[in-house]
């Protein structure tokens, strides 16, 4: 019996060095997942939280039902269209933010709706910094914003990267110079069929902002200022843009977004 008990003893003894025998990585990992407490700012079953504004129509107006939810992604779809006619539109999260990383799949599907533009063929874009939806223009196409745009490959041996930087009513600076051109290309790779592609951007409001694709950093700028070619915030031309709105874009190509998750930064 003594012999029984003392086994038991050793046998716990074991299992309790065990436990303890943790690499620093793994303590250090399971760390970092318990103090990041990522978000949900999309359900999975409905469009609550976002707002709608479609070039033309008032703000929370969804016109002709662009965005809706299907197989728990949000959807930007065209079945309701005759004819795109420059109805470029964007889904908005119901509050700004500053400081974060924002991450979500998307994919592109389908065919382009008819009458829309050539460059937006499995084009569309998750706009950061966006100005507030209710001081934009009925007609107004585009937020003054930083466009993390979206491309899928059109041609096998075409290179078409992704997670690109476009700048509607903004301007960048990367290597401590003023850019103005409109759109920069990442060095991602190019992606084509209806795979999903996983997107990460951090934000550091004015200071630096990165693109990253399937884990991969693939872009990265800083100290964006309002200006330029669709800025329709004039009186604000060359301040700092710090914080914003983030929008889902609908321009023409169907696409899905989904696990749309957001993690504050300090």
């Amino acid at each position: 019996m003594k012999g029984i008990i003392q086994h038991y003893i050793i046998l716990i003894i074991f299992s309790i060095l065990l436990l303890n025998c943790k690499s620093p990585k793994d303590n250090a990992d399971q760390n970092t997942a318990e103090s990041e407490k990522w978000i949900q700012l999309f359900n999975g079953v409905d469009l609550e939280g976002w707002n709608v504004k479609i070039s033309g129509h008032p703000y929370k107006t969804n016109w002709k039902n662009t965005f809706i939810v299907r197989d728990s992604a949000i959807c930007v779809d065209y079945k309701e269209y005759k004819d795109f006619d420059n109805s470029f539109g964007h889904l908005f999260y119901e509050k700004p933010f500053s400081n974060y990383k924002l991450k979500m799949k998307y994919r592109f599907v389908g065919n382009q709706a008819k009458g829309g533009e050539n460059w937006a063929h499995r084009n569309s874009g998750v706009m950061i910094h966006c100005q507030d939806p209710q001081s934009m223009k009925i007609d107004q196409a585009f937020p003054v914003s930083l466009e993390v745009q979206l491309l899928g490959g059109l041609e096998e041996g075409s290179p078409r990267s992704t997670a690109n930087l476009c700048s509607p009513g903004t301007h960048v600076h990367m290597n401590d110079e003023l850019v103005t051109v409109h759109c920069i290309d990442s060095g991602s790779d190019t992606f084509y069929g209806d795979q999903w592609i996983d997107l990460e951007v951090e934000v550091r409001g004015d200071s630096v902002i990165k693109h990253s694709i399937n884990g991969a950093q693939v872009l990265e700028y800083n100290k964006p200022v309002i200006g330029g070619e669709y800025n329709t915030l004039e009186e604000k031309a060359g301040e700092p843009l710090k914080d914003g709105y983030i929008s889902l874009q609908s321009e023409s190509h169907p696409v899905e977004f989904k696990n749309i998750m957001l993690l504050e930064l300090n």
